[in-house]
């Protein structure tokens, strides 16, 4: 595939557009099948544009580790820590301690948190039992 910045002889209109191959591009062009999306013009030529070069894996796991991305694991990680020292960790009986707080008015000097699946997170919203999803990631910094 590759993406060639196309501009409408007429309008001036800039847009890109992917094409199987240069030939491919040539070949539309010659049967007129490329038009101006802005004003449905033929008369459309190539514009200059850089190469795109393929990076590496390497490279790409970098960009992934923006400032963007760093903030959000960081404020994830920060309500991690506010949970496990907050709250009363149940694992896999989650759906289980939630009912019995609920309906038996069992009460806890902490709230709780664990592990549960969407159809008994389902289960307890339909029943008024408050629970919610939350990302929990895991501590991979060694």
């Amino acid at each position: 595939m590759i993406k060639y910045k196309l501009i409408c002889k007429d309008c001036n209109f800039l847009f890109d557009s992917w094409f199987a191959s240069s030939k491919e591009y040539e070949k539309l062009k010659k049967k007129k099948y490329i038009d101006c999306h802005h004003c449905g013009s033929k008369s459309i030529e190539k514009t200059l544009m850089s190469p795109s070069v393929l990076k590496s894996n390497k490279e790409s796991k970098v960009e992934m580790k923006d400032e963007k991305y760093k903030d959000i694991r960081k404020k994830i990680n920060e309500y991690q820590k506010f949970i496990e020292k907050n709250f009363e960790f149940v694992g896999e009986n989650f759906a289980y301690e939630a009912r019995s707080i609920h309906y038996k008015n069992k009460k806890k000097s902490k709230g709780i948190y664990g592990l549960a699946s969407k159809e008994e997170l389902s289960e307890l919203k339909e029943e008024g039992i408050e629970a919610e999803i939350i990302p929990w990631l895991k501590d991979n910094s060694n």
